[in-house]
């Protein structure tokens, strides 16, 4: 078939069993917390706000143009748009559905603007310390382990410097006293004119983005992404005002300084590993949009 690269078996089932271990390491701990019952500060939202399953984040796919060889690549023809063909099985560009080109279209809008834009390290993380201002203490979002400053320190903070969150979805879970304090007023509408690739949101949002094209990525390309939102996340989490030290995450003091400084660097290392994944991701969309027909 041209432009069909085959996999032999043993190599296919090689890339297969490398990725159900890797993701194991994430899937495995999470469902074992879940089933006694253990919530985790930063890590649960890698499976709670994005809503790709544990299962679905273990199954390997090879993308589309790649054909796998060998019996064992009949299990395949069980998963919706896999056929057989000479070279062995793939999945049918003729598969794709208008919903999943509607979705690649938006996705290749946004990550294309987002990659042209300069990275803007100048957040601090802020829009968590904005999620909590003047929040009743039992309502905070994660209530299970204390603020680093208390409730007023925590807020004094929000009052002394300037928050410049022009993600949405960030923006979307500030407090109604914080959201008047946001230099912009993000809206899903201005989505595609304000993301930028110094937001660590936008940055860990690649995963989102890489499993709703899923399976017209490679399970590999999804893997590279959620473990950049992992270590985002982490980011994310210990520039909070929540203390963490007992979950073993220390303190990026954003409230310093020092700690300004510390997140900028990080945040702009963040989205140097990002644009890879970026252009990637924006190369599949444009196959996928392409092949639409």
């Amino acid at each position: 078939m041209t432009g069909t690269e085959v996999l032999a078996e043993p190599d296919w089932l090689a890339r297969e069993a490398a990725h159900v271990e890797r993701m194991r390491r994430w899937t495995v701990p999470h469902q074992q917390r879940r089933a006694r019952g253990e919530k985790h500060p930063v890590l649960d939202f890698l499976f709670t706000y994005y809503s790709f399953r544990p299962s679905h984040l273990e199954r390997w796919q090879p993308g589309p143009g790649v054909a796998l060889a060998g019996p064992a690549a009949r299990r395949f023809l069980d998963r919706k748009g896999y056929v057989s063909t000479p070279d062995g099985v793939l999945l049918d560009p003729a598969s794709i559905g208008e919903g999943k080109v509607r979705t690649a279209g938006f996705v290749l809008s946004l990550l294309t603007a987002t990659a042209s834009r300069a990275p803007r390290l100048s957040c601090f993380g802020l829009h968590e310390w904005a999620m909590v201002y003047r929040e009743p203490a039992d309502s905070v979002r994660h209530n299970q382990v204390p603020l680093r400053l208390g409730s007023a320190g925590t807020d004094a903070v929000v009052e002394s410097l300037d928050i410049r969150c022009g993600h949405f979805d960030a923006f979307r879970f500030f407090t109604p006293d914080a959201r008047p304090r946001n230099e912009l007023t993000p809206t899903r509408e201005t989505q595609i004119a304000l993301e930028q690739p110094g937001c660590l949101h936008a940055n860990m949002d690649l995963f989102k983005w890489a499993y709703k094209l899923d399976p017209f990525v490679p399970a590999e390309l999804v893997a590279d992404c959620f473990e950049l939102a992992v270590e985002i996340r982490t980011l994310d989490m210990r520039a909070s005002p929540y203390d963490l030290t007992a979950f073993g995450y220390p303190p990026v003091p954003i409230e310093t300084a020092a700690g300004r400084a510390e997140y900028a660097r990080a945040q702009g290392g963040f989205a140097r590993r990002a644009a890879p994944l970026r252009h990637r991701l924006i190369a599949h969309c444009h196959r996928l949009v392409s092949a639409a027909p």
